[in-house]
């Protein structure tokens, strides 16, 4: 009787005969078929006529999807073509289904996939048309569906793409993207939020990728066109960031956190080694997470033709017509991404600096971003005289005694990140006016003019005036060791490797000079992760220990000899007579202190740089470990801040203007106060709050003594003499302090 009345429930109860079909496909094959035959009455309809369908049969179809798609791999020959009946019903009909109907097709369609019944390809080709398809129903329905076809194509692109990358699925999605972006609607918008997405999500990051953006960058639509822009600008701190998110909740530490408190507390050795182990740790995790599969470049350093690219979204969209249908922002926006673009691949687009012209005033809004721009876009190939210009405004605008100190100091400041890129745009006689700030009372202004003063007496102190340029570089001068600024065009060729007088400097404190041999073994091993397949040839061992004397001409060759006939000369006159040696007893004590004070001054005497490099270069190879130690001194010493400043680095406008203190508004004050209450429950007072454990007052404490300690104070005393009206007063004060408690 149980198996007849299961038997009898199952044709209307789908979810039921869903789970005993999974357990025994065999058993229940004729429920099936009952079922399936259903389906295919429901699906004729739909085919011929999907408005006509009624809201039960559309409830009972949804139903029906459903448990076809949960039990279709039981019945593979049966349900053969369910999967291309779903496709055609939803493509073909897809603006008269109902948004519960379409959106049960596509969760189908999904689950099927995940099931290996279709292909990726196939739902990709499904589901992608209605992303940017038009529909008759209402705008929150479309943008439901769209949202969940999103979604769809992010969760499956990132699984096929886990491990190995599927790259034949990649090419193909990409081209639909391609595709889209060459109908130049506003449609595109959808091919920039994917390809962000997975870029964020380090599931595409090749060339192929940054080449969609690019053409969406010259979009002739205004949004398509920002998106690609914003892309190139925000997109590698956002997959940086989305990496550090994961890495921290697998970790269990936060790197910003760690940061934050070697900024503020006491530097000390045992957080420095806590924050560098941890840093090494998050390194260790990624290269393993991502080293297979992520390649960590930039997208502007993926493009494949930076200079055209460059050159066209300064014709497209700032130098032509078109311009006039971009807003201040998104003009901003544009000329961030191409002073970035030039200043990383250090292009040349020469109307980009006379485009700046017109933008920097001091009335102009959100000026301080054209100023980095500005400076971003310079660097030492650009012809100095296109960046004068910019120089010459900036100074002309921003840096006079008739305008105010944040404006001064902007202007200033950013006189001095363009410099630091292109040395040779300005002139000695503006260079030393400006210098002249220095003396402002106007601290702000006063520390931009004195990082300009240091920026030239390493570049060029020649240009500064004889107060401004230093002991040192003044002593450099007048030996001949500063050879000046370098003409435009003549390359600057590098003989020797920055920094390494300071490797050969902490050789000779650490008395490793005459020992080389004994740790070459120890220097040249590396570590296990780094590849050395590109290496060709054998290692030649070389006789570390043995001096080498290497002359370049027949000239030192003679010095030499001279030197060792003078020391010769010497010896002999060392020998004297007793009647000399009587003599000079007299002035031995003076030659002592004379000798002895040239040894000190000898050994007081600092390295000479090129005679340490050269000493270094002509006696030994250096290893691995030898590099190693002179990045980590060249860090320590600031030699990158000496080598100049990296044209790749983005200007940040809002350290332009500089700290300049002023009168704060009263809405400030109030901000400024309340965030510094944050996380209080109440202003003011805690006193007398007992929500807090403490200990007890005096009060309290009185009360628990014994009465016979007490019986002689004036308080109990005076009590005692109270009379019987003063009683009623302090009882009926008692009483009314206790309601008032209680409000």
């Amino acid at each position: 009787m149980a198996k007849k009345r299961r038997a009898a429930i199952l044709p209307t109860n789908i979810i039921l005969l869903q789970n005993v079909v999974r357990r025994d496909p065999e058993s229940y094959r004729e429920e099936f078929i009952q079922q399936y035959s259903h389906y295919e009455s429901l699906r004729d309809l739909y085919l011929i006529n999907p408005t006509g369908v009624d809201a039960n049969s559309t409830t009972e179809f949804i139903d029906l999807i459903g448990f076809m798609s949960a039990v279709c791999t039981c019945y593979p020959k049966e349900t053969a073509n369910f999967p291309s009946e779903l496709k055609e019903i939803l493509l073909s009909n897809h603006r008269d289904l109902t948004p519960e109907l379409r959106e049960k097709i596509i969760q189908c369609l999904t689950m099927l996939r995940n099931k290996d019944v279709i292909p990726a390809e196939m739902l990709i080709q499904t589901i992608f048309p209605l992303l940017t398809s038009s529909n008759t129903g209402g705008q929150q329905q479309v943008k439901q569906m769209r949202k969940q076809i999103y979604a769809t194509l992010v969760a499956l692109l990132k699984s096929v793409n886990t491990g190995t990358k599927n790259q034949k699925l990649n090419r193909s999605t990409q081209a639909l993207l391609f595709n889209l972006l060459e109908q130049r609607d506003s449609q595109g918008l959808w091919a920039t939020r994917l390809t962000r997405e997975l870029w964020r999500r380090a599931v595409w990051d090749d060339s192929r990728t940054v080449e969609i953006m690019t053409q969406a960058a010259l979009h002739p639509d205004v949004k398509v066109a920002v998106a690609g822009a914003k892309f190139f600008l925000g997109a590698d701190k956002e997959r940086e960031d989305n990496f550090e998110e994961s890495d921290d909740d697998d970790d269990g530490f936060d790197m910003n956190e760690l940061r934050h408190k070697m900024s503020i507390n006491k530097k000390t050795s045992k957080r420095g080694k806590k924050l560098e182990q941890a840093v090494k740790t998050m390194k260790k995790k990624n290269n393993a997470k991502h080293s297979a599969t992520y390649l960590n470049f930039s997208a502007i350093h993926l493009l494949r033709d930076p200079q055209g690219f460059a050159e066209q979204l300064f014709e497209n969209h700032l130098s032509s017509k078109n311009s006039n249908k971009f807003d201040l922002d998104q003009k901003i926006l544009f000329m961030n991404l191409i002073s970035r673009l030039i200043g990383t691949h250090k292009l040349i687009v020469l109307g980009i600096y006379t485009f700046f012209l017109k933008y920097l005033t001091p009335k102009q809004r959100n000026v301080t971003q054209i100023m980095a721009a500005s400076a971003q876009a310079s660097h030492d190939l650009v012809p100095p005289e296109s960046i004068q210009v910019v120089v010459r405004k900036i100074a002309d605008e921003f840096v006079s005694d008739g305008v105010a100190a944040e404006v001064a100091s902007a202007g200033i400041n950013t006189i001095r990140e363009i410099l630091s890129r292109a040395p040779l745009a300005i002139e000695a006689p503006l260079l030393q006016d400006l210098t002249e700030y220095k003396g402002s009372k106007s601290k702000a202004v006063m520390m931009a003019a004195r990082s300009l003063i240091s920026l030239y007496r390493e570049v060029a102190p020649e240009m500064l005036l004889k107060k401004d340029r230093g002991k040192t570089a003044s002593i450099e001068l007048q030996k001949g060791e500063k050879t000046g600024l370098p003409q435009y065009g003549i390359e600057n060729n590098v003989t020797s490797i920055p920094g390494l007088e300071l490797l050969a400097k902490w050789r000779k404190e650490q008395g490793l000079e005459g020992n080389e041999g004994e740790e070459d073994d120890a220097n040249w091993e590396v570590e296990e992760d780094v590849d050395g397949s590109d290496v060709e040839g054998d290692w030649v061992d070389v006789e570390s220990d043995k001096e080498i004397n290497i002359s370049d001409s027949e000239d030192e060759k003679e010095e030499e000899e001279d030197e060792e006939e003078e020391d010769k000369d010497d010896v002999s006159d060392l020998e004297l007579s007793s009647d000399e040696e009587e003599e000079e007893e007299e002035s031995e004590q003076p030659a002592k202190k004379k000798q002895k004070t040239s040894t000190e001054d000898e050994e007081s005497k600092p390295v000479n740089p090129e005679q340490a490099m050269n000493e270094l270069l002509s006696s030994r190879i250096l290893t691995p470990a030898d590099f190693a130690k002179l990045e980590e001194l060249r860090t320590e010493a600031g030699v990158s801040k000496i080598m100049g400043v990296s044209n790749e680095e983005a200007v940040d406008s809002t350290t332009l203007v500089g700290k300049v203190k002023y009168k704060q508004l009263r809405e400030e004050r109030i901000a400024h106060a309340k965030e510094a209450k944050e996380g209080r429950e109440k202003f003011g007072s805690r006193k007398g709050k007992r929500d807090a454990p403490h200990s007890t007052t005096n009060k309290e404490k009185a009360r628990k003594k014994n009465f016979v300690m007490m019986i002689h104070k004036k308080a109990v005393q005076g009590k005692q003499k109270l009379s019987l009206r003063d009683r009623q007063k302090v009882l009926r004060a008692h009483i009314t302090k206790q309601k008032k408690k209680g409000h």
